[in-house]
């Protein structure tokens, strides 16, 4: 299993950080904590201008990492438009699965969760657990892809949801040859 590099947080430099989305180095600053000081970095957070405070000692155990590369970002896109395995049909286990893939902090992980979801939402109403992961993931996709390409975030939502979109019809096309070869 590789190990996953350092990240180097630098003022004005651009991060990911799992479930909040692209960021913003702001800072490097000292919070007193009680009886302690603190060194850390302030995050704003790009999508609603929120801070976050990133002690030092936890910048790589939050699953900090870069943006994603311009390289990275094709692929990204190419992927969305694939077929992909079917979500468990236990929600519990499904609710778990996508959790943890968006808590993560990787992309393509969460490029996984927004296609299933987004198949399931074609089968039957989503919860509202599952509406909320399915807009979290497509959230999280779109302001990378934004901040890799800096594209308009309009379009690129439209790009991701069509993409998406020749995924499921993928999928539904695979299924019943699916269900044919099992029986």
């Amino acid at each position: 299993m590789r190990k996953k590099a350092a990240v180097k947080l630098e003022i004005g430099k651009k991060v990911c950080y799992p479930g909040q989305g692209v960021c913003s180095v702001e800072s490097r600053t000292e919070r007193n904590i009680g009886d302690s000081k603190i060194k850390g970095f302030y995050l704003r957070v790009v999508s609603d201008n929120s801070s976050i405070f990133v002690p030092e000692t936890n910048v790589d155990s939050v699953g900090l990492r870069p943006v994603i590369t311009g390289s990275q970002c094709k692929r990204l896109i190419t992927r969305l438009a694939e077929d992909f395995e079917s979500a468990s049909s236990d929600w519990k286990s499904r609710s778990r699965e996508f959790m943890q893939k968006l808590q993560s902090g990787d992309i393509f992980a969460t490029a996984d969760v927004l296609k299933k979801l987004t198949y399931l939402s074609h089968e039957k109403r989503l919860s509202f657990r599952e509406q909320t992961l399915l807009e979290k993931a497509k959230f999280l996709i779109v302001s990378e892809i934004t901040s890799s390409s800096e594209q308009d975030p309009a379009e690129t939502e439209v790009q991701v949801i069509a993409r998406v979109e020749r995924a499921c019809a993928k999928h539904s096309a695979a299924r019943p040859r699916a269900a044919v070869a099992g029986s």
